[in-house]
């Protein structure tokens, strides 16, 4: 069963090469990201991060949001 979990969870992808800078998405606690509720510029920086796993950004890291 999957749970929505928006707001609660977040995929990240760091970069290798700049601390302190990458991308983060909503996702669940497994990890998925609804795109159909992404922007259409998130959707394509989603898009972006994932191509770029070991070439900018680390492998994306599930990460439970701050309260």
């Amino acid at each position: 069963m999957t749970q929505s979990l928006s707001g609660v969870f977040r995929l990240c992808f760091r970069s290798l090469f700049e601390p302190g800078r990458g991308y983060a998405f909503p996702c669940d606690s497994n990890g998925r990201v609804r795109l159909d509720d992404l922007s259409e510029q998130a959707r394509n920086n989603y898009f972006y991060a994932r191509a770029m796993v070991g070439r900018e950004l680390a492998a994306p890291a599930v990460e439970r949001e701050a309260p």
